[in-house]
């Protein structure tokens, strides 16, 4: 398996930046490899965050660059519907979606990935955290060993994409690092002890979450299926119940809320617990849905 860390060069998400990411990449696809203009002059960013900010849009799931030849970005079909619908990332759907792609993305995100569908402690310090992802990377890699500093800054980078900076008591910083990650208003870590440093995984409101977005991600998880037990959503790896920190009741409040629309059947009879899934709709297809019932209601 492939594995990626540090690749952020310790800058997580800033507010406004793949606002500014996708901006810019619609009018210059070849933004960030254009030899005539500087894009830290275009995108008002220093070098290394240039760098970040091409790493996130893909990492997020938003753009795209060819493997050969000239690395220029286009938008997946994903991030044209962000870029239609929510250019700006006001929506707590479009940030649950963001949210599922990155935690999600093994290959290029790969402690994003480890935190939310292999990490089982509710409650840790970075010490916690970095010993068992270190094991992780001598059991599930190819072998080549990572330089523990690469895991500690993954870590900062995680705790400070989902803790705004004055929960986390980190406001001593220039005003550029002073901006909070967007992804921090899905509450989904919170500061235990800020004297021990310990964090802990906090479940977001079931009601947050729109039944469309998560239909998304059950379909794109399902792979065809159309009979999925209640016990995979919640525990198999990129489903919703790991991405979203999900526990059993409150994704049964999640589901509820997905069969109230139609598309879902929760079936809990005869020693079944299972979801039967009525629709063929696509990831893509439901992403688009939800975006069309927020365009209904304004």
């Amino acid at each position: 398996m492939t594995m990626k860390f540090r690749a952020h060069d310790t800058f997580f998400i800033r507010k406004g930046w793949l606002n500014k990411g996708m901006k810019y990449v619609h009018i210059k696809p070849d933004i960030f490899v254009d030899k005539e203009e500087n894009p830290m002059d275009v995108l008002g960013i220093g070098s290394n965050m240039v760098k970040a900010l091409r790493y996130w849009l893909q990492t997020v799931g938003l753009t795209q660059e060819p493997n050969s030849g000239r690395r220029t970005q286009s938008f997946t079909a994903f991030g044209r519907s962000v870029y239609e619908h929510d250019r700006y990332i006001e929506e707590t759907g479009t940030l649950f979606l963001l949210q599922y792609k990155l935690a999600s993305n093994a290959s290029e995100a790969t402690a994003w990935y480890y935190f939310f569908n292999e990490f089982s402690m509710s409650e840790f310090s970075k010490e916690d955290f970095v010993a068992s992802l270190q094991n992780y990377v001598l059991m599930e890699g190819d072998g080549t060993s990572v330089a523990i500093r690469s895991l500690n800054d993954d870590f900062t980078c995680i705790i400070n994409t989902y803790l705004p900076r004055h929960r986390n008591g980190t406001t001593k910083d220039s005003p550029e690092n002073n901006i909070d990650s967007p992804l921090g208003e899905l509450g989904l870590i919170d500061v235990v002890s800020k004297t021990k440093r310990t964090y802990k995984k906090v479940t977001p409101s079931p009601s947050a979450i729109n039944p469309w977005v998560a239909l998304a991600i059950i379909q794109e998880q399902a792979y065809g299926r159309t009979e999925l037990s209640l016990n995979e959503l919640l525990t198999a790896p990129c489903n919703i119940g790991r991405v979203f920190n999900l526990d059993a009741i409150s994704m049964l409040d999640v589901l509820r809320n997905i069969e109230k629309i139609g598309e879902i059947k929760i079936v809990r009879t005869a020693g079944l617990d299972v979801i039967r899934i009525n629709t063929t709709k696509t990831f893509q297809e439901c992403v688009d849905t939800y975006y069309a019932s927020l365009d209904e209601q304004n």
